[in-house]
């Protein structure tokens, strides 16, 4: 069944409802150590590294006592492997002899730590801290466009367009339900829009359609 009002926080609750997504862990430092691993690769792998990890390292302090060899074997399901046992082991590090072995709660401080880009802060402080946080990936980024609502080239342009559309109870789920929404119907290619429930509201839709009805 296909939704009547367009606005884009009726249409992000649609998704929200629609797809749903459980976060695995809410421990601050999990949250970020597994949302790095999550780069670059599938959430299958992400899930199996993780896992791994964990059940060797279980937090910030156990971490920085290793080095980023000792994690290669545990988190190569998650691909990149060596740089991000660098970048977590750093990471670990640096929450212990900077901020006194707590993740920090504000995008400044998360921010400041090399490796931790707007995306993951942004899931850290949503997560764990309940903060309302927008985090932008391709998907968000993706559909965002493909719906009509901005006109973006950059995921931080995207971030902050989106800030201004959608309420901030908002923010942090619809990254996840994005997600799910993005690799089961509004794939980078071949969209599934013929089973899109929201593709009447959807700029890329009507311009497809447009055109093919022209040909």
């Amino acid at each position: 069944m296909e939704i009547e009002n367009c606005s884009p926080d009726v249409v992000s609750r649609w998704i929200i409802e629609k797809y749903p997504r459980e976060n695995e862990y809410s421990d601050p430092f999990k949250v970020l150590v597994s949302t790095i691993l999550s780069q670059r690769t599938r959430d299958e792998n992400t899930e199996e590294a993780s896992r791994r990890l964990f059940e060797v390292y279980e937090d910030a302090d156990a971490i920085a006592r290793a080095e980023p060899g000792d994690l290669y074997a545990l988190i190569k399901a998650s691909g990149m492997y060596r740089q991000k046992a660098e970048r977590i082991v750093n990471c670990a590090r640096i929450i212990l002899e900077t901020f006194n072995g707590e993740v920090p709660d504000t995008l400044e401080e998360l921010t400041s730590i090399p490796g931790v880009g707007r995306k993951t802060a942004n899931i850290v402080l949503n997560i764990s801290f309940g903060k309302p946080a927008l985090a932008v990936d391709t998907h968000v980024h993706r559909i965002s466009n493909r719906l009509g609502w901005i006109s973006t080239k950059r995921t931080e342009d995207t971030e902050f367009a989106l800030m201004d559309l959608i309420s901030p109870e908002l923010w942090g789920p619809v990254n996840g339900s994005m997600v799910e929404f993005g690799r089961e119907i509004c794939r980078p290619l071949m969209p599934r829009c013929e089973v899109c429930g929201i593709k009447s509201c959807c700029e890329f839709f009507s311009q497809n359609s447009q055109q093919s009805v022209g040909k």
